[in-house]
């Protein structure tokens, strides 16, 4: 499992644009996770769906809410990953009011989620193997605090639990 120090695990995530620019063609762009995060600060949490009632009543709203903040403690962009398609992630993104505050990047095959040990295996549940709920803070490409969630809980990996480590 991923631990405080590590870095990153090289592996590509999915993001769909609806506009082009910046290189980012309309639909489904690749993001290598690797060079994406070189030299900046991210704020990355994952949840384990798109549309689920925690994630979309709290997780993401938190951190929409509280982007100007993380942008002034130093952090460049905040990520959400998750077990779902791009087109899945991009209408959850429109539905969020994310604009360009929250990149909803989606790991669509799971292989991020795996690399980083952080799987959750929700078949019982009929939703296959997803990311368990997690926030870390990213700097240049390692991980500089890791917050893990307990079996249905909702409690470290909060906006303002990584904010304050932010602002640390």
């Amino acid at each position: 499992m991923i631990k405080v120090g590590d870095t990153l695990p090289p592996s590509t995530l999915m993001e769909y644009s609806e506009v082009e620019g910046e290189g980012c063609s309309i639909g489904p762009n690749a993001v290598d996770v690797s060079k994406a995060s070189a030299g900046k600060t991210i704020a990355l949490f994952a949840l384990p769906g798109a549309y689920t009632p925690t994630c979309s009543a709290k997780h993401v709203p938190g951190y929409v809410e509280h982007f100007a903040e993380f942008k002034a403690a130093g952090v460049d962009e905040i990520w959400c990953v998750s077990v779902n398609d791009a087109f899945v992630m991009g209408a959850w993104a429109r539905d969020q009011k994310t604009g360009t505050k929250v990149r909803m990047l989606a790991d669509g095959s799971a292989a991020f989620t795996q690399a980083t040990g952080l799987t959750l295996d929700l078949t019982s549940r009929g939703m296959g193997l997803r990311s368990n709920r997690y926030s870390m803070l990213v700097k240049n490409g390692k991980v500089a605090s890791l917050n893990i969630e307990g079996p249905g809980k909702f409690e470290v990996s909060d906006a303002q639990t990584l904010l304050a480590q932010a602002k640390g």
